[in-house]
């Protein structure tokens, strides 16, 4: 059985998910939601009869004897009721060069522009470095449409590292799709004593 991971700050936690997380996931994934609007809305989401695969796929994951060290898909919990409303997660983009990255989703619209994606995704890009001491850099992905998405990796310090113009159709629009990155070095120098969430 895999340790429990938990990382608290003063509004939110990073936490594993929990059955008791399922009704909500449940919910946040049907049709219509608003953030679905704004993550990755270029790629289809579930639709209804495809939303218990995905339930059952996350209780597998949860019943499961471990999870992997170090996590690569977490919970935004709040801090007072734990209660879910968002997620963290990271893929390798390069594994060959130590290249990963990092994405967030908040479910919940009341939370968005108060801080949570900052805090969450500052917790989570300080343990990526913590708990992988080869990685070098960390990026974000997010497309020109995604005003807070791209505000918080201006915030935590990540630059601009690609812009691929006209990439994304988001209702019946174009978009550029963008990739932020920072490095290992330049995280240290921003956050010497590691990233805290006031």
């Amino acid at each position: 059985m895999s340790p429990e991971f938990r990382i608290p700050s003063p509004n939110i936690v990073l936490r594993d998910w929990q059955l008791a997380d399922l009704p909500a996931y449940a919910y946040w994934l049907e049709p219509g939601h608003e953030w679905k609007n704004l993550d990755a809305p270029y790629y289809p989401g579930p639709d209804l009869a495809e939303i218990p695969e995905y339930i059952e796929r996350k209780q597998r994951l949860i019943l499961g004897a471990t999870l992997p060290e170090p996590r690569t898909n977490v919970v935004i919990a709040r801090a007072d009721t734990d209660a879910l409303i968002g997620a963290v997660n990271c893929y390798w983009e390069s594994i060959e060069t130590l290249w990963l990255t990092l994405g967030i989703v908040v479910y919940d619209p009341r939370y968005w522009g108060h801080g949570v994606g900052f805090a969450a995704m500052g917790m989570w890009a300080g343990y990526q470095f913590r708990s992988r001491p080869a990685i070098v850099r960390l990026d974000l992905r997010t497309w020109s449409g995604n005003y807070g998405m791209i505000r918080v990796a201006h915030k935590l310090g990540f630059q601009q590292e690609a812009c691929f113009r006209k990439a994304r159709i988001v209702a019946d629009e174009y978009y550029d799709s963008l990739a932020y990155g920072i490095l290992r070095e330049e995280w240290q120098q921003l956050y010497p004593d590691g990233f805290t969430a006031a």
